[in-house]
């Protein structure tokens, strides 16, 4: 019954919010999306048995089938620490009432069982299992091996989850935690170990002896019970208040920015923002993706020689994060940008402390991508030389950009799937980000002059480096010409 009262009050939350009804259209743009997405995926799960056939003609389906599922476990494990939100409830109001601690605690424990991600996988397993197992096997093993799969996956939605809250709990848990499983990565990609095996061989055992099914129903009680815990232990208000002051706190207290005077102090405030609010914590969740993406890439030898596409890569490996920063700075403000017109008297002090920050964001990407020159020099120049294109004229560009900014964002909504506060501008400024540079290169490249197409494109950020307050300046007065405009849009 109690479980009852928590659902009918979450949905009227939602259904009464001023973000639900103001994007109905598209809501349902997007549910039309997601029915066509899921029509492909059943698509694939009738036909994966042929399909795997044409790819793998001489091996067992089966066997090839259940040797990719700890990969897809692992990916969908980003992908949920990522985009997937972490259930939530307002405990205040309830905690007065006479209602168990416990239950409040194993609502949220369990909300997210209900997220679509749990169960999209569905229709691909389901399918393979009675079309391409239950024949081999038995209906019996069949069902054995699709509820071993969908304990599984629930028992991944726990811990992504687990792990989401102890980000901000004890950051050094993830840190561990993400070590691991990069260092299980990369014995598997110099073939030291072998996922694909230990998949198929576990999996194998299961269809042999349903007894095995024991081993993840523990993982999913052992998995679900760190959620419970973890929220039990934090189940007052008082105590969680305390926790995130402290926390907020200590950024203020980095001894580096007090030496920057007023642009440290700025920069300080700047760091608090992205990390107090949900949106753009989210932002900073994803820099393993951005700073990862090289990985996709520099280890196919078919994209050694292709110097436009490794070009793209170095731009958004060490300047994503800083073309996020800079291309919402002024949204990111847009709940209180009346308070800063009224108060802040030093405007091109405010510009510089933002591109400052763009730099060292993008200072700091640059860095951990260094180790990339593994997969050889070309790599390492082709980063460097976009490293000083994102400081010396992307930063400018962006920054100019940004102040056309004039939609209210509400910071304390997700980012995955969220376009609250996204205008025409925000994508135009992707052309100058990925498409310009490459242009720029293609000439050079034709001709077969490709160092020096590389060279032309660093030259061009060094060249904005040495007239950083010149281009500053033009910032500046747009910004002068755009502040009323855009705090009367970010009234809205």
């Amino acid at each position: 019954m109690i479980i009852k009262w928590f659902l009918s009050h979450q949905w009227q939350e939602m259904k009464r919010s001023t973000i639900w009804q103001k994007n109905l259209a598209l809501n349902l743009v997007l549910g039309f999306f997601i029915f066509i997405m899921l029509l492909y995926l059943l698509m694939l799960g009738l036909f994966i048995d042929k399909v795997l056939n044409e790819l793998y003609p001489d091996q067992d389906p089966v066997i090839i089938f259940n040797g990719i599922l700890l990969y897809y476990l692992g990916i969908e494990f980003f992908m949920r620490f990522f985009l997937q939100s972490l259930p939530t409830l307002n405990i205040e109001t309830y905690l007065h009432l006479p209602i168990k601690k416990s239950s409040i605690v194993h609502y949220v424990a369990s909300k997210s069982v209900f997220v679509i991600g749990n169960y999209l996988s569905w229709l691909v397993i389901l399918p393979f299992a009675f079309k391409v197992i239950a024949p081999a096997y038995s209906t019996g093993s069949a069902w054995i091996w699709f509820i071993t799969f969908a304990l599984l996956v629930f028992s991944n939605n726990f811990l992504a989850t687990y792990v989401k809250r102890q980000l901000v709990n004890k950051p050094s848990v993830v840190a561990i935690f993400g070590v691991v499983l990069i260092g299980l990565i990369l014995l598997d990609y110099f073939h030291l170990i072998s996922v694909s095996a230990f998949s198929s061989h576990i999996l194998g055992l299961l269809l042999k002896n349903p007894l095995y099914i024991a081993i993840p129903v523990i993982i999913l009680i052992f998995t679900y019970f760190l959620n419970y815990l973890f929220l039990k232990s934090r189940l007052y208000p008082d105590e969680v208040v305390q926790r995130k002051k402290e926390k907020i706190d200590s950024l203020a207290n980095i001894k580096y920015l007090k030496t920057l005077g007023v642009t440290g102090q700025l920069i300080s405030l700047d760091l608090r923002l992205i990390w107090r609010h949900k949106r753009t914590r989210t932002i900073v969740y994803m820099a393993p993706i951005f700073l990862g993406y090289g990985f996709f890439f520099y280890p196919q030898p078919i994209y050694q020689q292709a110097y436009g596409m490794l070009i793209f890569v170095g731009i958004f490996m060490t300047g994503g994060m800083m073309l996020n920063y800079t291309n919402y700075c002024f949204g990111y403000e847009s709940n209180y940008f009346d308070n800063i017109l009224a108060n802040y008297t030093d405007f091109e002090r405010y510009i510089r402390a933002k591109y400052v920050f763009a730099v060292s964001i993008a200072t700091v990407s640059y860095v951990i991508t260094i180790p990339y020159v593994f997969f050889g020099t070309n790599i390492l120049l082709i980063n460097t030389v976009t490293f000083f294109y994102n400081i010396g004229f992307l930063s400018f560009v962006l920054l100019y950009f940004a102040t056309f900014s004039k939609k209210r964002m509400d910071l304390s909504k997700g980012s995955a799937f969220n376009y609250q506060g996204l205008g025409a501008t925000h994508w135009l400024a992707m052309l100058p980000a990925f498409l310009l540079p490459v242009l720029i290169y293609a000439p050079f490249g034709i001709f077969g002059q490709k160092t020096a197409g590389l060279l032309f494109i660093g030259a061009l950020g060094l060249t904005g480096l040495m007239f950083h307050k010149y281009a500053l300046g033009i910032v500046l007065r747009q910004f002068y010409k755009r502040k009323y405009e855009m705090a009367e849009g970010f009234r809205d």
